[in-house]
This record gives C-alpha cells, structure tokens and sequence, in this order.
C-alpha cells in the first residue's frame, strides 16, 4: 500500500478488452445506491487499479475496501452506532478518506471540519454536530495544546504521512465482522458547515440521497475511469462534489495536501489527470505561472470550477490554453438550483453560470416573494432532487433559507441577486447580504469590483458596505496590487470614481498583501467590514 505510484494500473477483461469500472446505466438508472456499495464493486471486479494515491502513497480498490470494512468494525467496537456523527478535523490525506469511507458504510454520519478553526470554534461544532467520535492530526492537536483545551469528546489520532495513517490499536483486524447496515436514502449522509462568509456557519445536513444524486448528474462527464486531482481540503462540499463520483464511478483520486502550482502542475503531468475540481484563484494562479506553457496537460479531459465569482476572461484564458474542455457549476452546499456553464461549447456565454442543470427548477424572486419574470434581477431559488434536508439543529434559520411556489413545493433561497437572459442563462450581479443600499439605491459590489480590476496596477479588488450617517451605507475597495505597482491609493480612488455612477463612488481605497479568503478561495469580506470600520 505504500509503493508510489507513477502509472495507474488499470485492470483489463480479457474477453472484452475493456476496462472492468462501474457502468455508467448502473449508476445514472439506478433509483438509490451508495458510495461504499460502488467501491465494493470495484474491489471484486478491479481489485488492483488504483482507488486513491497522496504524498507518493497508492492505495487500490482491494486495500480501500478491506480498510473500510476495518474503519467500520472499529466504530461499531467502539459505540458508535447508525445515524449517529463523527467529527474529522485534519488535513487532507488517505488516512481522512477511509475513515469518511469507512464511517459511511457503517451508516454512521461524518461531520469534515476544517483544521485551521480555532479550538473554541472547533469545540462547539463538534457539540452541535452531535459526533461522539473524533479524528484529528498532529497540527490540530497541537493547536489544543496551545490553546490549552480538549476536545469534548474522545479522539483517534491520524498520521498524515503515513498510508494508512490509522492507529493500529485503534483499527480492528482484518476480518472482525462488519455488522450489516441497511442504509436508507433519508439517512444523514454528512454535516457540512458553511465557511462563515455571510456570517456564523451553519451545518448543512445532506442525506444519502443527496449524495447519490450528485453521483448521477456528474457520472456522465466522469465516465469512464477518471484521474481526478484535487487540491482543495476534503472537509470542503466543493471536494467532495468531485471525490464521490470519482470513486463512485470506479477512478483515481489524487489528493493534494497543500496547494501550490508547481506542484499540481507536476502531479497532473505524472499521474496523467483527466479531471480536476478547483476554485477561482487557483485558476488564476495556475494560469499566471510562468511554467505554465512548458506544463505537460495533453491528458486532461475535463476541468471544473465553483465556489466563487469566476471571471470571463479567465474562463476565456483557460479554454485557449488549458486542453480539454471546461465546466463551471453554479450551486450551494445546501442544493436546490444547479447552473452549469459548458464554457467550450457556449463561449460567447462567459459572463453567465450558464442554464439550470437537468432536473433543476430555478426561479427569481422579489423581497416580497413574488416570481419574477425572466429579464429582471432578484433573489434566486432553486429547487431538484438534491436539496439538504436542513441546518443541523436550527429549524429557524432552516425556514429562513426556504421558499415555496403557489403549489407549496420547497426551493432553497440562494441569497444571491441574479437574472435570466433571453436564451435561459443566468447572469448573476451580486450576494444579497452584500448589496450596498447607499442614497436609497443598491449598488452592487461586483461591479465596481469589475470597474477596479480595468486598471493595470490591481490585480484583486473587494469592495464591501460600511455605514455612513449621509447615505446610510457607503462602499469601500480593498486593492492587492500588481507586482512592481507604484500608484497610489488616492490616484486610484480617483481613477475608479471618474467610471462610476455618482451613487457608486467609492468613499474609500485601501491596499492590501491580500484579501482574507476560507479555503476554498472565497473572499470573507466579514472580515473586510471589520478592517473598514477600525
């Protein structure tokens, strides 16, 4: 299990010629199936291909099997039954997907946190996820030790830089009976909490059924056996999106712990990627590479991107110069409405997300509930098979983040502001919560943002709302400059304000190394509020 992998074997049926991975008719037609159940296929039928490889380590279909029927008894030996939680607080590795694999075939539920939360933060989200079970790593307990505080309840200690990386006195030998669990499509499959960028994040409970549904709308672009690379942390739903399918559908994953471009650039060369998942900024770090047109990117067949505003002309670079073809998803961790732009097939489309995904019903809404016909900007909900069954133990911000049409059918609010184009694309303009309203008008970020980005010397712009006793609110840019850039804030406050309606003049322009962003890439302008108000 610990050989490292420069070619992915894959295994051959002789008589067929084919390789032996799940039919994509078993996954797309099949009303429910789970994640483990594909993966046991896969071992009985493909045993030696690779399933998942990090860090130089490769772990096949067989081996990941056999240790998610170990991760599973070791649960059950250790109290944790069906439908109860576990927390998995660590850093992305082989060790974190068996257990989250093994977790799912005992039926149990898997709350991924993220390890850079602070020990109070970390505390309270393993309380409201109910888990009774923890894992973490050396730098997450490390920050305990720190902070001086425990976690509330047990923990198992996972080494990343080893494959496994499981205890070995905590995991159950091989062969230990595996109770059988029925799982249900109602059951809670995991618990994500949001990344806190609109304010305290919430655990979003999706159920097996969600899950499954993902699998199924992205097996037809997945099929057959990919080689998906990814680089953003697996406590994140926008990881997940890809990892299940990858594996539900038979392909390799390979897990990046930290990312950085040399690096992926390397991996996807010697590992022959086909497909990846990766947010906006790390497109355009990738893309701003100088290595970038010596990179090795022949194999690629599809990318994909979400999480985040991605820009036209970045999406028009990638299609020049990045082979294979590129999708970009436009959704919430709590489901509903799925947009899908095929940037490739619709280029002239850049500036949208692209149309409602097969089996998705999206409509614009007004403050006061009212649908909105196509043409006008408004609240955007959305509604499809796959929708989170609520926020964990908070049935009040659950009822908040709902609508429902005249029939009384259930969309999720998005808290997005957008409209649709004469040809069904959605063009989205802004978050809701931040929208300025300066003067009694709304001003959106995102386009004084598009203004700031015109000017050679910027290379990121944010622009957030901070209260004005004149105009109620007032909007102010937070700038990182180019490279070798020397303007000032004034000449560029000055610059912006000539481009701009009088309404949404900037009353303000700082510069910044950076601008604070979660993980995944998305900007915490919370935290730009705070800095514009000191």
């Amino acid at each position: 299990m610990d050989v490292v992998a420069q070619e992915l074997p894959i295994q051959v049926n002789q008589e067929q010629k084919a390789p032996l991975f799940m039919d994509l008719e078993d996954v797309t037609q099949k009303a429910f199936g789970t994640v483990p159940d594909c993966i046991r296929h896969m071992a009985n039928s493909a045993p030696a291909h690779a399933a998942l490889i990090e860090a130089g380590n490769r772990l096949d279909y067989a081996a990941l099997d056999v240790l998610m029927d170990r991760v599973a008894a070791s649960l059950h030996i250790n109290g944790v039954r069906p439908q109860q939680a576990i927390a998995i607080c660590a850093s992305s590795s082989i060790a974190y997907a068996v257990v989250f694999l093994g977790a799912l075939r005992a039926g149990v539920t898997v709350a991924p946190l993220a390890p850079s939360l602070k020990p109070g933060d970390l505390s309270a989200m393993i309380a409201d996820s109910g888990a009774v079970l923890a894992f973490i790593d050396d730098d997450v307990k490390q920050a305990l030790a720190e902070a001086r505080q425990t976690l509330p309840i047990p923990h198992v200690l996972l080494d990343a830089n080893m494959c496994p990386g499981i205890p070995a006195g905590w995991l159950a030998a091989s062969g230990t009976p595996v109770p059988q669990t029925a799982i249900a499509p109602d059951w809670p499959f995991n618990i994500i909490y949001s990344s806190g960028t609109t304010g305290r994040p919430k655990g979003i409970v999706q159920s097996h059924a969600m899950r499954w549904g993902h699998v199924q709308r992205a097996a037809p672009q997945y099929h057959p056996l990919p080689v998906t690379l990814l680089a953003t942390p697996l406590y994140s739903n926008t990881t997940l999106a890809s990892f299940f399918p990858t594996l539900a559908l038979g392909g390799t994953v390979v897990l990046m712990r930290k990312f950085d471009v040399a690096g992926y650039l390397e991996l996807a060369r010697m590992h022959r990627v086909t497909h990846t998942m990766l947010v906006p900024v790390q497109y355009q770090r990738i893309m701003a590479h100088p290595g970038f047109a010596q990179a090795d990117l022949a194999s690629f067949r599809m990318k994909y991107c979400t999480s985040a505003p991605f820009s036209a002309a970045l999406k028009a670079d990638i299609l020049e110069r990045w082979p294979g073809g590129l999708i970009e998803m436009y959704g919430m961790t709590e489901g509903g409405g799925t947009c899908m732009l095929v940037a490739h097939e619709f280029p002239q489309k850049l500036h949208t997300v692209g149309r409602p995904a097969p089996g998705t019903d999206m409509r614009i809404i007004d403050e006061n509930g009212r649908e909105l016909p196509p043409g006008q900007a408004g609240e955007i909900v959305g509604r499809s098979a796959t929708m989170m069954t609520g926020y964990h133990n908070d049935p009040a911000r659950t009822a908040e983040a709902e609508w429902h049409d005249g029939d009384g059918r259930r969309y999720i609010r998005t808290g997005d502001i957008g409209r649709f184009d004469a040809d069904g694309f959605l063009v989205l303009v802004d978050r809701k919560k931040d929208v300025v309203i300066s003067g009694g008008f709304n001003i959106y970020p995102s386009d004084l943002e598009d203004v700031l980005r015109q000017h050679a010397d910027v290379s990121e712009a944010a622009v957030v709302g901070v209260p004005s006793e004149r105009w109620g609110e007032s909007p102010v840019a937070f700038i990182v400059r180019r490279d070798g850039s020397d303007t000032s804030a004034q000449a560029l406050l000055e610059w912006a304000n000539s481009r701009l309606g009088k309404p949404q003049r900037l009353s303000d322009l700082r510069f910044v190394a950076s601008l604070p962003r979660s993980a995944i890439g998305k900007v915490l302008k919370t935290e730009l509020r705070q800095q514009a108000m000191q």
